[in-house]
């Protein structure tokens, strides 16, 4: 009897979604030292906690603007292109700003202009890669695949504010800048080196429309297919309101007994769940996926949270943190990952872009928790937010019943038309082509 195939890592056996997986992990790991970088700057040049605050939220706000442009800008071009055009971007980006550092000209308007910009590249940069990552590995290891992806994330969250705090008090704040760019610059390298799939195939027989038309087309798909519909209220319901916990967390710390220690130590413990969620789903082989553990890991995120808030004891705190972490990223996983096999390949781009605005929403929503704690405290605000999650779980359930039974194939295939999946390199060389299903998308109904 054969033992059983360690599957955890078996994306990154193909050579080009290897290269486009360490290119986000270089990129991500600069995200989350800039954040730490940038505060760090703005802090010390005006001492406003205001303009901490400020230069956070300009960095953020591209991601609700420019998110669907760039979904449309992602289906209608190539998405390689786009994902060099922002990195080197934001290599520029960081590189000025070091210099002005350097140079002693820099003043609080360069850190919020190249915040601005800095933001909106991401925002360019994330549907880009998203889509690329389902061109490259197919379909039947896609969910591995975000999986990993996932997996690069947290594990930048986790290291990369140490490293930025690092290179700050070794290097200063420009050295920090200067290695940031680098970092782009050899995650461009990385991608430059990636053979991508031709698209033409997939976009044959879907002409191309005006730019405007085609983010038009990407809301009006989601709105009539009900199984996407639901997915995405799946995945943006919880996540914008539940989030919260992480800037609440100072609060909960705080009636747990702790300080700044405490906090910092249920955050790594999300992040730790959140690894831990990311590398089970990893290993998991599918040939299907389905809409009940999304349903079920969309509740319990929700459910996770409000224990959290409402947790006497820090050993509890420890643990539902780490709960927290884990049922985010496995439910979140597998919501991407039938996001896009649901989702006709011309459109996956826009689909996307749209389920990723809870990246510039979050914010707000946290702001909002801001407020509901300055009324009712900390733990009953964040129990308010996660209830409000866990309610539009219910409401996605309530309006599309059929999203228990959802089954959806993992097979490389175009959904909205008939022909037939290509192959995509020799790495994919044994995928298992199938004809397309009706057009009410590729769910099977159990």
């Amino acid at each position: 009897m054969r033992p059983p195939r360690f599957r955890t890592f078996e994306s990154l056996a193909i050579r080009d979604y290897r290269l486009l997986w360490l290119g986000q992990v270089s990129t991500s790991m600069g995200q989350w030292m800039d954040q730490v970088t940038r505060g760090w700057l703005i802090y010390q040049l005006t001492g406003s906690a205001l303009q901490l605050g400020a230069a956070a939220a300009v960095r953020g706000l591209p991601l609700m603007l420019f998110s669907i442009a760039a979904g449309a800008l992602a289906d209608r071009s190539g998405r390689k292109a786009q994902l060099i055009i922002a990195q080197v971007t934001n290599a520029v980006l960081n590189i000025i700003l070091a210099t002005l550092v350097v140079t002693g000209d820099v003043q609080p308007w360069h850190i919020y202009v190249t915040g601005f910009l800095a933001g909106t590249v991401q925002a360019f940069q994330q549907p880009a890669r998203q889509t690329l990552i389902g061109d490259i590995v197919g379909d039947h290891r896609l969910m591995n695949a975000l999986a990993l992806n996932s997996a690069a994330l947290n594990g930048s969250r986790t290291m990369g504010p140490a490293i930025a705090g690092g290179l700050i008090t070794a290097l200063g704040i420009a050295g920090s800048y200067y290695v940031q760019g680098v970092m782009y610059i050899v995650a461009t390298v990385w991608t430059m080196q990636m053979r991508v799939p031709s698209r033409a195939a997939n976009d044959e027989g879907h002409p191309r429309e005006p730019f405007l038309r085609a983010i038009g087309s990407g809301f009006a798909y989601v709105a009539r297919e009900p199984d996407i519909r639901a997915m995405m209220l799946l995945g943006l319901g919880p996540l914008t309101f539940g989030m919260a916990y992480a800037s609440l967390m100072p609060l909960l710390a705080e009636g747990l007994g702790g300080g700044a220690g405490l906090q910092g130590f249920l955050l790594s413990m999300v992040g730790l769940g959140s690894l831990a969620g990311a590398l089970t789903v990893a290993s998991v082989r599918r040939s299907h996926g389905y809409g009940l553990p999304v349903v079920l890991g969309a509740a319990a995120f929700s459910i996770f949270v409000f224990f959290l808030a409402s947790s006497p004891w820090v050993w509890l705190s420890v643990l539902l943190a780490a709960c927290v972490g884990a049922s985010n990223v496995a439910y979140n996983t597998q919501n991407q990952t039938l996001l896009q096999v649901m989702t006709p390949r011309h459109l996956r781009g826009r689909v996307m872009s749209i389920r990723m605005l809870e990246r510039g929403i979050v914010p707000l929503c946290s702001l909002l928790a801001g407020l509901l704690a300055e009324w009712w405290g900390g733990p009953t605000a964040l129990r308010v937010m996660s209830a409000a999650g866990l309610l539009l779980v219910l409401l996605a359930v309530a309006t599309t019943p059929r999203v228990l039974r959802l089954k959806v194939s993992f097979q490389d295939f175009e959904p909205r038309h008939g022909g037939r999946g290509a192959a995509r390199g020799a790495d994919a060389a044994t995928t298992t082509d199938a004809a397309s299903p009706p057009s009410s998308g590729v769910g099977e109904r159990a």
